[in-house]
């Protein structure tokens, strides 16, 4: 086996919530001694149900391979103990309230001036130096400020049904540590990292973004289907199942006329004939299509897409995503000790030849502080 990529790497998180738990679970599956620094009633993410082994989903989810330290950063005493601990530490992780953190003096700004070798990370709502800098940010209100629920849903305002902001953020915050690492290994130099969860969520949604600003303005929201691609999005069958079929280009609607609409003029039609065409009358397009999957077997659909080399999904459930033929066969979930027993979770996504994930367990409030 070979080592872990971050084998050695102390990170102090004084963390909550999602988006800087997600970056630092991260860097612990890859081999670094994450601390988490809770307050004493503890991270407020690990009430935010108790469907997993006695906590939230949430917790579970970003929390693992963690310790877990008590801290009232008000008492000197823990204070002191944070400072030894950054004082070791090669990387800090913050995402309190912008101003919370600057009263402790323990942004990422003021952090890394006391220890110039730690990469200092902090995560915000809104980034600073704007008006909307010390406003209160969640996932959702980001995905709304974001844009991202104006081009999510069909007629009415949708969120994404995951923390997207959060991810978005974390996920910048990760590697945005990681490659300040790889410079402090090459020149010794720390450095202070800054991500906001507007920006991230921003940069996110970059296609439809430059699309509506350059282009005809505000799309409509296309729910299942895609705005500028089609045929794009989901189709019933006739056995009652719901499939999503993704065409990219001419060639391959021409192939999907002529194989599996077994109608080689469709293809040609002037209606349909280019991708700009079929996004102008795609409800023309999708009936065309529904009408002929009504009346042919679903599988005998099936069969043509995929001897057509069409993109073909399911639309699963949760529930069928647990249990997933592709995840299930690859052995994609891990068992870790949650706080009544083991519980499963989903490996790391990266795969590293030689090198398994570290997984271990779900810190209990202050397990680790003794």
């Amino acid at each position: 086996m070979s080592s872990a990529p971050l084998e050695g790497i102390k990170v102090i998180a004084l963390e909550q919530a999602v988006s800087a738990p997600y970056a630092s679970r991260q860097l612990a599956d890859l081999g670094a001694e994450v601390i988490k620094i809770e307050r004493p009633e503890g991270d407020f993410a690990r009430y935010y149900d108790t469907y997993v082994s006695g906590t939230s989903s949430f917790f579970v989810w970003v929390n693992r391979s963690k310790s877990s330290l008590v801290l009232d950063l008000k008492d000197p005493a823990d204070r002191e103990q944070l400072e030894a601990l950054l004082g070791e530490a090669d990387v800090f992780i913050v995402n309190l309230a912008p101003a919370a953190a600057q009263r402790l003096g323990l942004s990422a700004g003021q952090v890394g001036e006391r220890y110039p070798r730690i990469v200092a990370c902090e995560i915000t709502g809104y980034g600073a130096g704007g008006p909307r800098s010390d406003d209160k940010a969640y996932d959702l209100a980001i995905q709304a400020e974001a844009g991202a629920m104006s081009v999510t849903g069909d007629a009415d305002a949708s969120k994404v049904g995951f923390s997207a902001a959060d991810i978005a953020a974390g996920s910048f915050a990760f590697s945005g540590i990681l490659a300040a690492l790889v410079r402090r290994g090459r020149t010794g130099e720390g450095a202070v990292v800054s991500v906001s969860m507007l920006d991230a969520l921003a940069e996110w949604i970059s296609a439809p973004l430059l699309a509506a600003h350059y282009g005809p303005g505000q799309p409509p929201r296309s729910g299942r289907r895609h705005a500028a691609i089609a045929p794009y999005g989901t189709f019933d069958l006739s056995d009652d199942t719901i499939i999503m079929i993704a065409i990219q280009n001419d060639r391959e609607f021409a192939a999907f006329a002529n194989d599996v609409l077994l109608d080689r003029s469709i293809a040609t039609d002037q209606h349909f004939a280019t991708a700009a065409a079929r996004i102008a009358n795609v409800d023309v397009l999708e009936r065309t299509i529904n009408a002929i999957f009504a009346v042919v077997d679903a599988k005998e659909i099936r069969r043509r897409l995929n001897e057509a080399k069409i993109a073909i999904a399911d639309v699963n459930t949760l529930a069928q995503v647990w249990e997933h033929e592709q995840l299930r066969a690859r052995n994609r979930f891990v068992s870790v000790e949650g706080f009544d027993g083991p519980v499963e979770v989903l490996k790391f996504p990266v795969e590293f030849q030689g090198f398994e994930p570290n997984y271990g367990p779900i810190p209990k409030l202050g397990e680790h502080t003794s």
